[in-house]
């Protein structure tokens, strides 16, 4: 059967001379695994530049349930990155985005919201050309909700909320018993991007010192609801490139 469908690019990887084979999101089939044959000879139609981490793709494609790999026919960039490809700052975060995105999403089942929001938010982070720096950690508190962990809501007053349970995923106004929590401005942060969206995000204020802080929390949640996370090897990179 073939079927035609958008696709994120995920994962890649080199099989014999010339083939690849890719692992890639797409929005009527959940997450799939394709072999492309002769894709780096000469006289290939489909290039291995279509294949970049979390490129947005036009695909038909071939669909049998009871194959791993299946092929891709045709492909074409559907939205293609206008500001990207010229921001070291923007590919750092592009590519921490891809690792989190290829150790945390495991099923082959279609989630088209899920699918949806991860595509408009590449295209919003590519189009937006100056307030940027913070977007990997809106985009970890947002993607959290397909996930099944996204922080519960709470009803104390801002001035009464004293830290955030990693393990319970609450905010709270006494500490707990374990060591699974964060507290002081880290928290305040913490719930200003819960709070944001990608309007909003313009306008968030997050030092450098801060942003590190977030991040370490906000990777220190994950690692607890999805044990098999492991590290994330582009860290130094992105910690590197957007500062300590």
């Amino acid at each position: 059967m073939m079927l035609q469908t958008k696709g994120i690019v995920f994962h890649t990887v080199k099989y014999g001379d010339t083939s690849l084979i890719v692992k890639i999101l797409t929005e009527k089939l959940g997450l799939q695994s394709y072999i492309v044959k002769g894709v780096r000879s000469r006289k290939a139609k489909l290039k291995p530049s279509l294949f970049e981490p979390l490129t947005l793709l036009n695909m038909q494609v071939s669909h049998n349930p009871n194959r791993s790999l299946n092929h891709i026919k045709e492909a074409n960039v559907d939205i293609p990155w206008l500001h990207i490809p010229f921001s070291i700052e923007k590919q750092s975060i592009l590519l921490f985005i891809n690792e989190i995105l290829y150790k945390c999403i495991r099923e082959e089942l279609p989630d088209s919201e899920m699918f949806s929001w991860i595509y408009h938010s590449l295209i919003w982070f590519d189009m937006e050309e100056q307030h940027f720096v913070n977007f990997h950690l809106f985009f970890l508190v947002q993607f959290s909700r397909f996930l099944g962990f996204y922080p519960k809501t709470t009803k104390l007053p801002p001035e009464d909320i004293r830290g955030f349970d990693l393990q319970e995923g609450v905010f709270y106004r006494h500490r707990p018993v374990h060591a699974y929590y964060i507290e002081g401005v880290e928290v305040q942060k913490f719930l200003s991007l819960i709070q944001a969206s990608a309007k909003t995000l313009k306008t968030l204020r997050i030092s450098t010192k801060e942003r590190r802080l977030v991040l370490d929390g906000l990777l220190a949640f994950y690692q607890l609801h999805l044990p098999e996370l492991g590290k994330i090897r582009s860290l130094d990179v992105l910690r590197v490139v957007i500062g300590k």
